[in-house]
Parts: C-alpha cells; sequence; structure tokens
C-alpha cells in the first residue's frame, strides 16, 4: 500500500506521532504478519533512529483497533489500512486493485490454514503485480489440494481408473505420487470418477494452460482482470469445495 520508495519522507513529517509511524511502516506489507522486531528495524533504517528504544507492543496495543496482534506478528485490520491511506494520502500510496479486494471475501471460507496461507500468498502477489507469480502459486496449490482429497477419500477409485487407462501406472499411495500424472490426465481421472464436472474440468484446463504460459519465459502479456478470473475459478471450484 505504501510505497517504500516514500517511506523516509513519511515518516520524517513532523506531525505524525508514533502510532502514525508505526502504521506507516507496516502498512509497506498492509496484509503481512509484522513482527515487532522487523518493524523496529525498518523504522530505524528509514530514519526514525530513536525508534530503536520505542516498545511498538505497546504503541500497537494502545491502536484501539487498528492492529491486531495474531500469533504470526502484528497485523493492520481493515480500519488501520483505512486510517493509514487517510494520513498518507493518495500520492504516498500504491493502488491495490478493486479486483484483489473481491478475491479476498473468499477465505474465510476456507478452513485449512496451510490452504489458506498458501492462497493468501497468491492474492498477494496479484496485490503486488506479480501476475505470473500469482497465477503460478494459485494453481500449485489448488492441485495440491486435490491430491490430499484423493489420499483421503478416493485413492483406491483412482488407482483403478488410472491403471485402466495406463497399464504402466504403478498404484499411488501418496500425494507425491499422484504427482506422477500429467495435470492434464489427472483431471480427466477426476471427472471420469465424477469428482469434478466436465464444465468444471473444461474451466480447469483453461487455467492449466495459462499457468503452462506463465511457468516459462514467454511473449504473453496478462492483465489484473485476467489473473483474477484464474484466482476465482480456483477458489471457487478447488479451494473452497475440497479444502478440509
Amino acid at each position: 500500500m505504501i510505497d517504500k520508495s516514500r517511506l523516509k519522507d513519511l515518516l520524517a513529517t513532523t506531525e505524525y506521532g508514533r502510532l502514525e509511524k508505526t502504521l506507516i511502516c507496516m502498512a509497506t506489507e498492509p496484509y503481512f504478519a509484522h513482527k515487532v522486531k522487523d518493524i523496529k528495524a525498518l523504522a530505524t533504517s528509514s530514519g526514525i533512529r530513536p525508534a530503536s528504544k520505542w516498545n511498538f507492543s505497546s504503541i500497537l496495543g494502545a491502536s484501539r483497533g487498528l492492529a491486531v496482534r495474531t500469533d504470526n506478528g502484528w497485523e493492520l485490520t481493515t480500519d488501520g489500512i483505512r486510517v493509514v491511506a487517510d494520513i498518507v494520502g493518495p500520492s504516498a500510496a500504491k493502488s491495490i486493485p478493486k479486483i484483489a479486494s473481491s478475491l479476498r471475501q473468499y477465505l474465510p471460507n476456507i478452513c485449512n490454514p496451510d490452504t489458506k496461507a498458501f492462497l493468501e500468498e497468491s492474492i498477494e502477489c496479484f496485490e503486488n503485480g506479480q501476475l505470473r507469480a500469482a497465477v503460478v502459486l494459485s494453481w500449485v496449490g489448488a492441485i495440491s489440494v486435490l491430491h490430499k482429497y484423493i489420499v483421503a477419500s478416493n485413492l483406491s477409485e483412482y488407482n483403478t481408473e488410472a491403471s485402466r487407462r495406463d497399464s504402466k501406472w504403478k498404484a499411488a499411495k501418496n500425494s507425491d505420487d499422484l504427482g506422477r500424472m500429467k495435470e492434464f490426465d489427472f483431471l480427466n481421472i477426476l471427472e471420469a470418477l465424477s469428482i469434478i464436472g466436465k464444465n468444471v474440468k473444461q474451466e480447469l484446463e483453461v487455467c492449466l494452460r495459462l499457468r503452462n504460459s506463465c511457468g516459462h519465459p514467454n511473449s504473453l502479456q496478462i492483465g489484473e482482470a485476467r489473473v483474477s478470473a484464474h484466482i476465482e475459478i480456483l477458489l471457487l471450484n478447488i479451494f473452497s469445495k475440497f479444502s478440509a
């Protein structure tokens, strides 16, 4: 949200107090959890030498809901992000695509913390303009979810169908074994077992082609809307349905 190239100028402004400057530092990566030592290091390296002696936990603890402490560190709340935007104004902030905000509304429906964290990383790549990375990460995460689902629920049926299609198939015992199957063939088997429908499989094939294009150097150009659609398909049809 905050362009790091403007951080030194913003922190040098005397009208901001300790809380405002702490929130501004955190807003350089608004959707990450921040360790106190990292906030302190960023503040001091950006010109606030006295910050080496600040009690950041106390400062943020008195923020009245602008930041909360989670298991991973301190995080800005929605109100906190809004306050920072009001403080610094649009000239100092990087615009976060509106599309990304709509993607985040699906995250509370995902129960598995590892899956949720993986998907959040994909969305953060999207928000930071790393579009190819967002495509690849979201696809790899979705395939991982499907592999785990098969191992937990349909491994015997999967092996039977895989052997019917390929006489050389060695029965899979875990997720790593499933990775031996080409992803295109993997999707076809899922459709044959009625784990996914024909239309879902067709959309996932589109996602797979985009993933393959983004995973290798080439001249393909993609924009936010295309990547958002890719992630949304995976959210609605894989992450939300098959994540335990």
